[in-house]
């Protein structure tokens, strides 16, 4: 059986490589021979991301027409390829994209560091912000007033306090996507949330089409629960969503879920218009598959001047394609562990019917702080004071990095936390590692790919800001140095540690 589970047509592929040409070499390079130049392209296609792992590649003679080269040097590219373990091939079935056994996943997840460990470490690590006070303390003081008729019940809301089910529905109302409280569930945050989907709708085997980079705690969440992931590349910058590649994949590998943030996307920033949330869903509706959108960073808008799209739930009506995920912990603090469903009545039922067997319910003091917040304004208090936080963060971590670190490449997103940066060839995982040492803590971008893509790039959140953005940015630039020079490897490495030939 093809271990492939999707495909990149010889145009596609011969338009992502001329899109390489334009990247200038390093001063004093040499042309390289036409198959390795060819089989350098691919490769680095991959550990960007931009062809996903796992994905088949065109047949010999297909692609040397595409690219108007002989099929012997497309021949010598694939068999170079192969050796450096960046494809595979089988008689009968082609040959698909694969990354080293040596380039293993990054072990460890973006958990935060307790705050006793950091001491002089600046951890960008993790996409979160301190509490925005007095909000924070008013909601706890708000909600243990509404808790004395609570404590005199079992306390086991299933399906979330009814109160808080209501107003979370005249939200989406309000949104002009009319919601009954039926259609929301209260999770144990996001990934509370997400979990419950996946355990719902995919089980171990199935497949779950997601973005390609994507949320790594996602990522990890559906690897343990047993689901075959199916890379989708994003385009580059913050073109976001690649409707044809979509297209595609929906309808060659017909997985059972896909998952996308559609807004300020978790890493890149990327924001989707109307038009791809309409044809997003027009694909998964087509291809069976159920769609689900996490808005945990809709209302981080950091820009004036534009329109926020529509919630993609807004474009499916009937609500048979998609399933809506939203959470406190982003927009308000990571500390209030309150995630929501919004789906179809009979998706609900059947998530809170399986909910017996995993946590039964979110705790009730959390839902009443958050329902105080929702129903006296200090909610949309709050998230004005976090929005004008993470803007503030993220232009002095932009100016930072661009003065500290002129190679590396990014746009600055309109919204969200984070910030997705290209670190000119330098391995990020070794920028990662050295970093640490040096007194910066930053995820690298494989953790953000399936099976070891974005070996160059880090993700940077807008977390710190004024001089410790500035001290930020200095450390990182000192760790890059180090990569560069080859002095900042583990035991026994030698050499630069760039991932481009």
């Amino acid at each position: 059986m093809a271990q492939w589970t999707s495909a990149v047509g010889s145009t596609q592929l011969a338009r992502l490589l001329a899109s390489q040409q334009a990247r200038p070499a390093g001063a004093g390079a040499r042309r390289p021979p036409a198959y390795r130049a060819l089989a350098d392209g691919i490769r680095l296609l991959v550990l960007e991301g931009r062809v996903p792992v796992a994905a088949r590649l065109p047949a010999e003679r297909e692609l040397a027409v595409a690219l108007s080269v002989s099929r012997t040097t497309v021949a010598a590219a694939y068999e170079a390829l192969r050796s450096e373990g960046f494809l595979e091939s089988r008689r009968g079935a082609g040959s698909w994209t694969a990354v080293p056994a040596g380039n293993p996943l990054p072990a460890r997840g973006l958990e935060p560091l307790p705050p006793e460990a950091l001491g002089s470490m600046i951890d960008l690590g993790c996409a979160a912000l301190p509490a925005p006070e007095p909000w924070l303390t008013r909601s706890v003081q708000g909600a243990l007033e509404e808790l004395p008729p609570y404590a005199h019940t079992h306390g086991d809301y299933p399906a979330g306090l009814p109160a808080l089910r209501a107003m979370l529905a005249e939200r989406y109302t309000a949104r002009g996507i009319p919601t009954m409280p039926e259609q929301i569930m209260v999770t144990t945050g996001a990934m509370g949330a997400i979990d419950a989907i996946c355990h719902l709708f995919a089980g171990r085997g199935e497949r779950i089409a997601v973005e390609s980079p994507s949320y790594a705690n996602i990522l990890q969440l559906m690897r343990e629960a047993g689901a075959r992931l199916v890379p989708v590349a994003m385009a580059e910058g913050l073109g976001g969503w690649d409707m044809d590649r979509w297209r595609q994949v929906l309808r060659d590998a017909a997985p059972r879920l896909a998952y996308v943030v559609a807004d300020f996307h978790n890493p890149t920033g990327a924001l989707a218009d109307d038009d791809q949330r309409r044809r997003l869903i027009d694909a998964a509706r087509h291809a069976g598959t159920v769609l689900v959108v996490d808005e945990t960073m809709s209302e981080l808008r950091l820009d004036e001047g534009f329109e926020m799209p529509r919630p993609v739930c807004g474009f499916d009506p009937a609500g048979s394609t998609v399933i809506t995920v939203g959470s406190a912990s982003k927009a308000f603090w990571a500390g209030m562990r309150i995630g929501w469903v919004r789906a179809a009545p009979d998706v609900i039922r059947s998530l809170v019917a399986a909910r017996a067997y995993a946590d039964l319910g979110t705790p009730v003091l959390e839902q009443l702080a958050l329902n105080w917040l929702l129903s006296t304004g200090g909610w949309q208090q709050a998230v004005d004071v976090r929005r004008q936080q993470a803007r503030d963060n993220r232009d002095a971590l932009v100016a930072a990095v661009r003065r500290e670190l002129p190679g590396w490449e990014f746009e600055v997103p309109r919204g969200g936390l984070t910030l997705w940066v290209r670190t000119g060839g330098l391995s990020g995982s070794r920028i990662a590692e050295v970093g640490e040492r040096v007194g910066v803590r930053v995820p690298s971008g494989p953790r953000f790919g399936v099976d070891g893509a974005f070996e160059g790039y880090v993700r940077l959140p807008f977390t710190v800001g004024g001089p410790l953005a500035e001290e930020a940015a200095v450390r990182l630039a000192a760790a890059a140095r180090l990569v560069e020079a080859g002095t900042g490897a583990g035991s026994g490495a030698e050499g630069p540690h760039t991932f481009v030939a």
